[in-house]
Formats: C-alpha cells, structure tokens, sequence
C-alpha cells in the first residue's frame, strides 16, 4: 500500500518469505491517526498469526481525532489488553506460549514516540544517518548494550532469537517508550527483525537514503530475500514531509 496523507507519506508491505507457508507478521497503518504496527507472531501457525493479528486489530480500535497524549494512552492501552486476551488464549487451547512482539510508531505536533516489546525495531534517517531507536528485549541485547558486540553482530548470534519481552508472555507486559522529534525529511523504518537478520546498518542506510518511497520498501524485501529469506519479512517506511 502507498498512501499520501497532507504531511507524511509512508509505505507498508509484508512478505511470507522464502522459506515459511505462512505468515505470522502483522502490519497496520492508520494514516489518520499517524500510527503505524508492525507485529511479529510466536508459537507457530495458528497461534503467533493469531497474536500478531489481534495486537494490530486492538490498536485499529483506537477512536480517531483523539488528542496526542489521549492517543499515546490508547495506544498503550490497546497493547495491554492484548496481552490479556492473547494470554487468556493460550490458557483456553492449552499451550506453554502464545505470543508477538510489537513495534508500534505514532507522530504528532512535530515528534514521534515509539512503543515496543520485543525485537521488532524502529529506526530513523535523518541527514542521512540511521539511529536506532528502539533496543532489542533479547539475550543478545546485553551483550551490545555492554559494548562486546555490534547490533549488527548480534544478528549473527547462536541466542539471537531468544526474545526477553513479547505481547502474550509472561504475567505483566513491561512495554518500553522512546520519544524526541520528528522534521521534515526524516524518514523512519518500522520493520520485523525477517529484515534485519539479512540487512546491515549501513545496508539499510544506503537504501533508506537512495530510494523513493515507492521503491524503498521493495528494495529492502529484496534484500531479506536475497539474503535466504528465512523469516516472514515487514517493512514500513513513513517519510515526514
């Protein structure tokens, strides 16, 4: 999909990938509420398919025209109850776990705020650098944190599948907030980590600044694919006109 709304333009799409029959990526984009998901499924077809899913169904609940800070609760509050349902879920069929994580970025009045759980990530171009902005709820993620490895390196990791956070686990969902501005010409990325298990920093970066919006996302897919295509792959990529 590629839509224009009077000041950001974004693109979305999912892809299967190469390897799996289904896809248990989630992608929402609410341009109206300049809100834009991506959920990434656990627990295998029928299960982190469903998660994923109701996560991006609960955030499009959200009532429009709500004032900023309004729709930064709801948008919270969406996840949560997520997590409850999804949780209730796994008790009803039986299962150790269901579950998904979320990368979820809303703009408004000149900033942006990401809320996340889990290894889906939210990144920004600005002056032509990338910055990630969220951090991995990983195994892997202490050992970057500390300076022993690149985020890059992690994706290379034995454990780097190994989620610490997700929507469905786990009694309480301990969601994390990044926040600061948004100008025009930044562009962000919101993707599932079926892209950056194959895609660089610099790789993204290169794209992220090369590319038109209506060839970004399709060139970033393609080099998931590339790469083996292993994972379900999400991209959406919002520019700040």
């Amino acid at each position: 999909m590629n839509v224009v709304t009077p000041r950001v333009r974004f693109n979305a799409r999912s892809h299967v990938g190469l390897k799996r029959k289904v896809n248990e990526d989630s992608v929402l984009a609410l341009p109206e509420h300049n809100i834009w998901v991506v959920s990434d499924g656990m627990g295998g077809h029928e299960a982190g398919d469903f998660a994923s899913r109701l996560i991006t169904d609960m955030i499009a609940t959200i009532a429009p025209d709500l004032p900023a800070t309004d729709r930064m609760h709801a948008l919270r509050h969406a996840i949560q109850k997520a997590h409850s349902v999804i949780r209730a879920e796994a008790d009803a069929r039986g299962v150790a776990t269901i579950g998904a994580t979320v990368a979820s970025l809303m703009l408004a009045n000149g900033h942006f705020v990401g809320i996340w759980a889990g290894d889906s990530r939210i990144y920004r171009v600005r002056d032509g650098t990338i910055q990630m902005l969220t951090a991995d709820h990983s195994l892997v993620a202490s050992l970057v944190e500390s300076g022993q490895m690149t985020w890059d390196e992690a994706e290379h990791h034995p454990q780097s599948n190994a989620i610490t956070r997700a929507v469905g686990v786990g009694d309480a969902l301990e969601l994390d907030k990044v926040r600061g501005t948004a100008e025009p010409g930044d562009r962000f990325l919101v993707c599932s980590d079926g892209l950056t298990k194959y895609a660089t920093f610099k790789m993204i970066e290169d794209v992220m600044n090369a590319e038109p919006l209506e060839t970004v996302v399709d060139r970033l897919i393609q080099i998931a694919l590339d790469g083996g295509g292993a994972d379900n792959i999400t991209v959406i990529v919002v520019d700040v006109t």
